[in-house]
C-alpha cells in the first residue's frame, strides 16, 4: 500500500499521508515517498497548486512515528530528523503554491508540515500544536523557526515551552491559519481557495513566492532588487501578453503557464 497518495485535479495537486491506521505519523519509509512525490510535483508544470492532507477522520499528521522510534539507535533517529528537515524544506521551497488541509490532529511533526506550507485550513474541530517540549524534546523539523516567523517570537515561545494543544479556533486566534471551515467542506474550501490563485499568472505566482520568501531573510535593499528580478522574469511570458490581450477584449485571461 503507497504511504503517500498523489492524485492531480485540474492542476492542484492533492498530496495525502495514508498512514491513517497509524494517525498519519511519518515513519522513515513515508518520508522517503513523501520526498518522491514533492520532486514529482516540482518539475511538473500541469501542477499550480498543492493541497497536503491526511487520510481518515482523525489526523492531519500526529508527526514522527513513535512506535518506530521506540527501537531505533541514535544514529537512526538522527537519520529521520535529517530526513523529515530535508522534506519539509523540500515542501517550503516548492514553486508553487501551497495549501495544508488540516482534517484532525495535527501535532509536533504534522503541525510542522502544516508550517512548511503557504497556507493552512482547518477543519472547525481540528486540534494542533508543537507539543515536543512534553515528550522532553524539542520540534525539529523547523518548528523553532517557521511559527516565530509566522506568529511572532513571544507566541511561538509560549505555545512551544508549554506544548499547548489548540483548537482550530484558538490557531486562528493566534494567526497560524489562513482560515476555519466547517469539517465536510474541507477539501472543497481548500480547492475554491487554490482556485481564486489559478485564476492568476502561474509565472507570477510562483515569482512572487519567490520574492517574499526570499525578501523576507534579506534586508530591504537586497529585498528589492530580489523582487525586481522576480518581476523581470515575467515580462516576456506569453501569460503577460495574454493578459494585456484579455484586458483591452473585457475578457478573462487564458494563462498558460508560459
Amino acid at each position: 500500500m503507497e504511504q503517500v497518495l498523489l492524485e492531480i485535479q485540474n492542476h492542484v495537486a492533492v498530496i495525502t499521508i495514508n498512514r491513517a491506521e497509524a494517525l498519519n505519523a511519518f515513519d522513515y519509509d513515508t518520508l522517503l515517498e513523501l520526498k518522491q512525490k514533492i520532486e514529482s510535483i516540482r518539475v511538473n508544470q500541469e501542477v499550480r497548486a498543492v493541497i497536503f492532507t491526511g487520510a481518515g477522520e482523525k489526523a492531519f499528521s500526529v508527526g514522527a512515528d513513535l512506535k518506530e522510534r521506540r527501537h531505533l539507535t541514535e544514529e537512526q533517529v538522527k537519520r529521520n530528523l535529517n530526513k523529515i528537515n530535508e522534506v519539509f524544506t523540500d515542501i517550503d521551497l516548492l514553486p508553487q503554491p501551497t495549501v495544508a488541509a488540516i482534517n484532525g490532529f495535527a501535532f509536533g511533526g504534522g503541525m510542522e508540515l502544516a508550517l512548511a506550507c503557504d497556507f493552512r485550513i482547518a477543519a472547525h474541530d481540528a486540534v494542533m500544536g508543537l507539543t515536543e517540549t512534553s515528550l522532553a524534546i524539542i520540534p525539529g523539523a523547523g518548528g523553532t523557526q517557521r511559527l516565530p516567523r509566522l506568529i511572532g517570537q513571544a507566541k511561538a515561545l509560549e505555545l512551544i515551552l508549554t506544548a499547548r494543544r489548540l483548537t482550530a479556533n484558538e490557531a486562528d486566534h493566534y494567526g497560524m491559519l489562513t482560515r476555519v471551515v466547517d469539517r465536510s467542506n474541507l477539501l472543497s474550501e481548500c480547492f475554491a481557495f487554490c482556485s481564486q490563485l489559478l485564476a492568476n499568472g502561474p509565472v507570477a505566482l510562483q515569482q512572487a513566492k519567490f520574492a517574499i520568501k526570499n525578501g523576507m531573510n534579506a534586508d530591504m535593499h537586497t529585498g528589492l532588487q530580489i523582487e525586481r528580478k522576480a518581476y523581470e522574469i515575467t515580462l516576456p511570458t506569453e501569460d503577460r501578453i495574454e493578459a494585456l490581450q484579455a484586458f483591452s477584449e473585457k475578457r478573462k485571461p487564458n494563462f498558460k503557464g508560459k
